[in-house]
């Protein structure tokens, strides 16, 4: 999903182009603190662009936890300190075009940080603008979860707030709350963070997680994956054949607001 050019041709460089993935972290450090950093990328990319390659594609440098190793973002629209800056990231972009570089990020929007303050404010109550930002839901009679949704990461995808008194879903790590795609709030913020980085001057996006996006609104249960599936499965995860919770034909009204955005 990239920004738009002049030409159609320009439009779609990415058809065929050779893209570099830099996970930053491991990358280059820059300070001597043990983790890679954008500094240590910016080193490193005349290097890159002698290899041939028509773009970078940066995994998440987002302000993060670091409990999934920046794929749990507490902040959209900024860069974490372990990494750097807004101003150091500008420069990365500054540099790669001057090299003739496209760059790419990651967009990592299925579900945010339970320390994102979007979160924190739907988990106080049940009243506000953002009650609603996130997938809660009641539990049964007897108390246990609204559904046997399971997590990618092992056990139950939802995760009992005392404060609302219901669950809220995770398909990753319980501190990885899903955001709710129902309602035009949360895709009004999301593309906004995605307007925000276009503005920046970044080519384009890297959709992590985009299959998880949507659920079935009525929360029904999944069921048994196929028997010759379910006995291949290594976890209880893949036990499961998961038409409700993920890959549902919703998630694509959506990922055309993102193109129209892209291509505007």
């Amino acid at each position: 999903m990239v920004s738009g050019g002049v030409s159609d041709l320009q439009q779609e460089w990415w058809r065929g182009a050779v893209i570099y993935q830099i996970y930053p972290r491991s990358f280059q450090d820059s300070d001597g603190d043990g983790i890679g950093d954008i500094a240590g990328i910016i080193e490193r990319l005349g290097h890159v662009a002698t290899l041939g390659v028509d773009a970078i594609w940066l995994s998440p440098v987002f302000t993060s936890p670091m409990l999934d190793m920046g794929y749990d973002v507490s902040n959209y629209t900024d860069i974490d300190p372990v990494f750097g800056d807004l101003a150091a990231f500008d420069k990365l972009l500054a540099r790669a075009h001057a090299l003739g570089l496209r760059v790419i990020i990651d967009q990592v929007l299925s579900h945010t940080s339970d320390q994102h303050p979007w979160f924190s404010e739907s988990r106080a109550g049940r009243t506000g603008p953002k009650a609603d930002w996130y997938v809660w839901a009641d539990p049964l009679p007897d108390g246990a979860p609204p559904n046997n949704w399971a997590s990618v990461f092992g056990g139950i995808a939802w995760e009992w707030e005392p404060r609302r008194r219901q669950y809220y879903l995770h398909n990753f790590l319980r501190e990885q709350p899903d955001l709710k795609y129902h309602g035009a709030g949360v895709q009004d913020a999301i593309l906004d963070v995605m307007r925000f980085w276009l503005d920046r001057g970044v080519d384009g996006f890297r959709l992590d997680t985009v299959n998880y996006y949507t659920h079935d609104a009525k929360l029904r249960p999944n069921p048994a994956a196929p028997l010759k599936v379910a006995q291949a499965a290594h976890k209880p995860y893949g036990m499961q054949d998961h038409i409700h919770s993920k890959n549902r034909p919703e998630t694509l009204k959506f990922v055309e607001r993102m193109r129209a955005l892209t291509d505007s």
